[in-house]
């Protein structure tokens, strides 16, 4: 017997003995290699029949599975009441898991809604990604937060809803630039009585329902009306309103006639690779599509994979009340059973052969086709760049996993670090990270010193979460915005950590600080340069252009929320009102810490108690 037999003798003996010890339940189970890491994780309807399936070396097995089972050193399991339970655990553990056999969704961020806030008098209308706890009504999902941006903005053209911040609204005196290019009916000072108010949130939720003839023949009758009581003015500002509820109808693409609400999930293998689009119907109005790109091995077939898509999918999503596929899946009944489950309600999950729901499917398919091959493109590319920066900075292989760090600050203020990551798939956008700059003994301004604390916590983290760097989070190059000052800094807190062998570069400006002159820093090797024309140093200018402007954004948003911080925020028992009398009677929050007790005494709404906590508040912590 050859050394591979006996090796792939010993996988199916192994998981042999686990029959012994099992039995016909529902349930779960995982295969592990030698080395405890999880390799495939399972449901069946019945845990021994399915194990059996694995014991026996004349089973036509793909070579995927052949191979698994091969590897296979140990096994684990997890019995469950009915085979519904065992599907909605499976999808649990393999996005948790990520084992190295399954099919793995690896882009999982939630989708952005539409929230009408109705915690207020006069109701907000937002962009809202995350948990739905605020009171309201919500619109979604949208695909991306530039299709609910469009959205937004063009109800606000067509409704004037309010979008500022409820203190921004409690506090406000006059217009603001909203009420002056027409996007808000100006409710914070009184400009629109709170019923009329009321109606155009009433209107905006009805086209948000997909209603929305009746708003344009209201809006049309009130042109009308205008017109013929001689209020050109009023009659143009509803023409314009009238203007943009046809422009944000027609923006929205394909909107079915038939279909009030579905996903459409269709899906395209090619080469090894497998692309999944997804389109958003609400309202029968398309809110957009995204598209995916699954770990497959290549050869599971088209149901394994739709049947896994849509499993890891809807586990942290709410399905809608139909999801149209461009592909079956093994158990249709078993999958509609876990989804309406979780949705609480009854969910249909059908591959359409005709009509406008057929068209929706072939719709999406032809973006997946499309998306595929343009993806397949970008890759080859990258892995021509990753390949050309192996060779320009001497390294054994390609790198897998580029970090590129910079810093942020305006003289030492307001100081973050950022890192982006750049891989065979581009920018890896989910790995992206932000340090807000902790170090209380820093010299303002100290960019060495800002990059030794970034790295520090930075590779301390990688140090604990995954010591023998086996989960892919490790880089296998560092770019480092500076010269050799920088880097001689990172090197010596690498060193500290026992992480010297991390290669790293540092990226400096060059001759006149012009781009495309840009010079290399490397410990213990001259300066070097590339060629002008260089590919990979087109490629190292986009990497290092992408982490300074994400640093920039990160810096920005950190010096804004300072600015806009009240101190009145954090006196505890001052709320809206109480800040609104406050401001009202001293004119700012600085006049307010600066008052005595007995002038916070005369402010209305301020009892005395409260006049001595704002007075402690300020001059405790002052």
């Amino acid at each position: 017997m050859t050394g591979s037999d006996q090796q792939s003798q010993t996988g199916y003996d192994r998981i042999q003995g686990y029959l012994k010890t099992i039995d016909s339940s529902p349930g779960v189970y995982r295969m592990l290699d030698a080395e405890s890491r999880v390799l495939y994780v399972g449901k069946a309807r019945n845990l021994r029949a399915r194990v059996s399936s694995y014991s026996r070396p004349s089973a036509q097995h793909s070579s995927r599975i052949t191979r698994m089972i091969r590897e296979t050193a140990s096994m684990m399991f997890l019995t469950t009441r009915t085979e519904t339970e065992a599907l909605l655990l499976e999808q649990n553990l393999i996005k948790q898991l990520k084992p190295r056999y399954n099919v793995l969704l690896r882009d999982d961020k939630s989708f952005p809604n539409i929230l009408v806030a109705q915690d207020h008098p006069f109701p907000v209308l937002k962009k809202h990604r995350g948990a739905k706890k605020q009171k309201g009504n919500y619109y979604g999902p949208f695909a991306s937060a530039g299709a609910v941006n469009r959205t937004l903005n063009q109800l606000q053209r067509v409704f004037l809803i309010r979008n500022c911040s409820d203190s921004d609204f409690e506090t406000r005196t006059r217009p603001c630039l909203q009420y002056q290019i027409k996007r808000c009916s100006g409710p914070c000072c009184g400009l629109i009585s709170e019923d009329d108010y009321a109606a155009s949130v009433k209107d905006a939720e009805k086209f948000l329902n997909g209603k929305t003839k009746g708003i344009q023949e209201a809006l049309a009758a009130q042109m009308g009306a205008a017109s013929e009581a001689m209020e050109f003015e009023r009659a143009a500002a509803i023409r314009d309103r009238i203007k943009a509820l046809t422009q944000v109808q027609s923006a929205q693409g394909i909107n079915p006639q038939a279909t009030e609400e579905a996903d459409v999930i269709a899906l395209h293998v090619d080469g090894g690779q497998a692309c999944v689009q997804v389109f958003f119907i609400r309202a029968n109005q398309n809110w957009g599509n995204h598209d995916y790109y699954p770990r497959i091995s290549g050869d599971e077939d088209l149901a394994e994979v739709m049947e896994a898509f849509v499993g890891q999918f809807y586990s942290n999503r709410e399905p809608p009340k139909l999801v149209l596929l461009s592909h079956g899946v093994d158990d249709p009944d078993l999958m509609c059973d876990a989804l309406a489950e979780k949705a609480g309600r009854k969910v249909e999950l059908t591959v359409p052969q005709r009509g406008e729901k057929a068209e929706l499917v072939s719709s999406a398919a032809r973006n997946a086709r499309e998306s595929l091959a343009r993806k397949m493109a970008e890759t080859a590319t990258q892995a021509k760049l990753l390949k050309g920066l192996a060779e320009a900075f001497d390294l054994d292989t390609a790198p897998q996993r580029v970090e590129v760090y910079d810093n942020s600050h305006i003289q030492g203020a307001h100081a973050v670090g950022a890192m982006v990551v750049a891989g065979p798939d581009g920018f890896e956008k989910s790995h992206y990270r932000k340090f807000n700059i902790k170090g209380e003994d820093l010299t303002p301004g100290d960019d060495f010193g800002m990059m030794k604390e970034v790295m520090t916590r930075r590779f301390k983290r990688l140090l604990k979460e995954d010591p023998d760097r086996k989960n892919g989070t490790w880089p296998d190059l560092l770019l480092i915005d500076g010269g050799q000052g920088q880097v001689s800094a990172v090197r010596e807190i690498m060193e500290d950590l026992g992480v010297g062998d991390v290669p790293m570069v540092g990226v400096a400006k060059g001759e006149d600080r012009d781009a495309g002159k840009e010079v290399f820093h490397r410990t213990g090797k001259p300066v070097m340069a590339l060629r002008h024309n260089d590919p990979v140093l087109y490629f190292i200018q986009r990497m290092r252009d992408e982490v300074h402007r994400f640093a920039i954004g990160t810096h920005r948003a950190k010096r804004a929320k300072a600015i806009t911080a009240n101190p009145l925020d954090d006196v505890p028992g001052v709320g809206a009102a109480r800040k609104r009398a406050l401001l009202a009677h001293f004119g700012s929050a600085k006049a307010v810490a600066r008052a005595n007790l007995a002038d916070l005494k005369a402010v209305d709404g301020v009892s005395a108690n409260m006049a001595q906590t704002i007075y402690d508040f300020f001059h405790e912590n002052g």
